[in-house]
């Protein structure tokens, strides 16, 4: 069986027992991974249905790729500029194709609380309303420094400098005898 898996913004075609090298994945070596995004799934000529399928796989190593050498020239300016590049990225085993993608549970709605445990609740809300006011205290203080950085910055406004020179003046024209 084979998939075309998507990951890294590029596709994959796998089957079980394949090793192949991806962009980066967080984990480290031995790490279980599965790949959710699975495009075509088939067995020789048949298609299979892709709905909740999911590829298991085990990271073998995290690595860097060959070396990219990046040389800028411009001719007869004398400038040159050299510079390289490793890519990160995982080696991957892909153990299975096929299982479904566990589905997504809705969280666990809260029952309510007993009648005994209400009491208590409102004992919690009652020292969070003190401790609101404290925190307004500070919040004055922020505001007053506003305020007076407000006033620093007017006079500093209020000096303009002039929109544009005056022209420079003409020498005067020279007079015939």
């Amino acid at each position: 069986m084979f998939a075309i898996v998507r990951t890294g913004g590029k596709q994959y075609r796998v089957t079980a027992g394949d090793i192949i090298a991806v962009e980066k994945l967080a984990g480290e070596a031995g790490d279980s991974v599965t790949l959710d995004d699975v495009l075509l799934a088939g067995d020789g000529g048949e298609m299979k249905d892709v709905k909740g399928l999911k590829v298991a796989a085990e990271i073998v190593a995290q690595e860097k790729g060959e070396k990219v050498i990046i040389f800028k020239k411009r001719r007869r300016h004398n400038y040159r500029r050299k510079n390289g590049h490793r890519q990160q990225h995982t080696v991957l085993k892909i153990n299975a194709i096929g299982g479904k993608a566990p589905a997504k549970k809705a969280a666990p709605k809260k029952e309510a609380a007993p009648a005994a445990d209400k009491p208590a609740a409102e004992k919690k809300a009652a020292p969070a309303k003190k401790a609101a006011p404290a925190k307004k205290a500070p919040a004055k203080k922020a505001a007053a420094k506003k305020a007076a950085a407000k006033t620093e910055a007017k006079p500093a406004a209020a000096k303009k400098a002039p929109a544009k020179k005056p022209a420079a003046k003409k020498p005067a024209a020279k007079k015939k005898d």
